[in-house]
């Protein structure tokens, strides 16, 4: 055993539950795929004053939850919290809104880090996929990416969950309703810090989860009675097309999500099964943000969607991903010259896209044997000195438990004819 453990609050990620975390990240990639977002990788820290701005200096992430330090060279950096900042920043500085095609479609998948308290569902290293349209104000694209996220879950197995859809207005209309909000929250009895947060951004008040804040908040004064005409008519167009494709969701007028950059749309996956974790994914508009880091205006809407938080939902539906085998074919050799033989047999097996294992270190056919069960293989192939003398291996079919001999120069064409079968 190790003497190191990994740090509190992290995990380590391993077979066999690392392949249903891969494949919940390749469902979520697969529907952006094919509606033209194209991949975007960015560094695992960056400036502490992008996620200060692009975050919100107001938010718990920026001034609880952030790892922040300095370098040697005296620079701040924190680890990335959240996806969108970097991405947009990437965007950016790489010049892809010049190209003239808007909007720049970008998907990413990656660990994102939050000094928060552990618990299940909620861990201080997470995973996430995320896709973010920027450059258009358009409600077909808020839309389209919903649908997205829609469209993964189900093709996944999810049905519990639901999406919870609001809008928080923009420049024009949200401050006067910010200004109607912070007279209500300074009339309730709130701690010294709360209070602080009306004054720089009262709408995060309502996102507070104590439920001491959260009973006085019943008959708060909501955004969706103070949208201006552009603003409603925009949410009217995004649930209109959400609504002619099927897609179901649940107008939540109290939701507003942690972040300072949303405008207008925002949204919320949530699965009634995690217990106070609800939250798999959400995301929002984000109108503002490029200006904020910069930029020139560039109209924008992203989400994330946790990979953990996905899996913990697909175990509270009790559902199984069908996941291929990690081993098709383990062939097994009975001495030196076998091993030759073999060897090259599982090289062809594999360059020809079957998954295939060898024994290695010489071990007997009965460890060997107990070791091809282990993997889950469809078919062994066995060769000893006499197999080898009469130009055959033994292929044992596993769940028949039959064993018949074939031609050396015929094994990996056998074997593929029948595992297409």
């Amino acid at each position: 055993m190790s003497t190191f453990k990994a740090p509190k609050g992290t995990y380590d990620l391993l077979p066999p539950a690392s392949r249903q975390h891969l494949a919940v990240r390749e469902a979520i990639a697969a529907p952006l795929r094919t509606a033209g977002y194209g991949y975007i990788e960015t560094p695992g820290f960056e400036s502490v004053e992008l996620f200060a701005r692009g975050v919100g200096e107001s938010t718990d992430i920026v001034t609880k939850e952030m790892y922040a330090f300095e370098t040697k060279g005296g620079d701040r950096l924190a680890l990335r919290p959240e996806g969108t900042a970097s991405v947009l920043r990437a965007a950016l500085e790489g010049g892809l809104h010049k190209a003239g095609n808007l909007p720049v479609k970008l998907w990413y998948s990656g660990s994102y880090y939050r000094y928060e308290r552990p618990q299940k569902g909620r861990y201080r290293h997470f995973a996430q996929v995320g896709a973010e349209a920027l450059g258009i104000e358009d409600p077909a694209v808020d839309a389209e990416l919903i649908i997205l996220a829609d469209q993964a879950y189900r093709s996944l197995g999810l049905r519990t969950y639901r999406i919870l859809l609001n809008s928080l207005g923009d420049q024009r209309c949200r401050p006067a309703y910010r200004a109607t909000l912070q007279d209500f929250l300074r009339g309730l009895d709130l701690d010294e810090e709360t209070r602080r947060r009306i004054d720089i951004n009262p709408l995060r008040v309502l996102d507070d989860k104590r439920e001491s804040v959260r009973r006085q908040l019943t008959g708060a004064p909501l955004i969706v009675d103070h949208l201006c005409d552009d603003c409603r008519a925009y949410h009217d167009q995004v649930r209109e097309l959400l609504t002619a494709e099927g897609v179901a969701f649940e107008d939540d007028p109290r939701l507003v999500r942690g972040l300072d950059y949303y405008t207008r749309t925002t949204f919320e996956f949530v699965h009634d099964g995690l217990g106070s974790q609800s939250a798999v994914g959400g995301g929002g508009r984000y109108d503002g943000l490029s200006e904020m880091l910069g930029g020139p205006a560039l109209p924008s809407v992203g989400w994330a969607l946790g990979v953990d938080r996905t899996v913990l939902a697909l175990e509270a539906e009790g559902v199984e991903l069908p996941l291929p085998p990690t081993t098709s074919v383990y062939a097994i050799p009975l001495g030196e010259k076998a091993r030759t033989t073999l060897f090259s047999l599982v090289t062809t097996l594999r360059k020809a896209g079957v998954a295939a294992d060898f024994s290695y270190g010489g071990r007997g056919l009965k460890g060997a044997m107990k070791a091809a069960n282990r993997s889950g293989a469809a078919y062994t192939v066995v060769a000893g000195e006499r197999d080898l003398a009469e130009g055959v291996v033994q292929l044992k079919d596993m769940e028949s438990g039959e064993q018949v001999p074939v031609p050396v120069a015929e094994a990996a064409e056998e074997l593929e004819r029948r595992l297409r079968g």
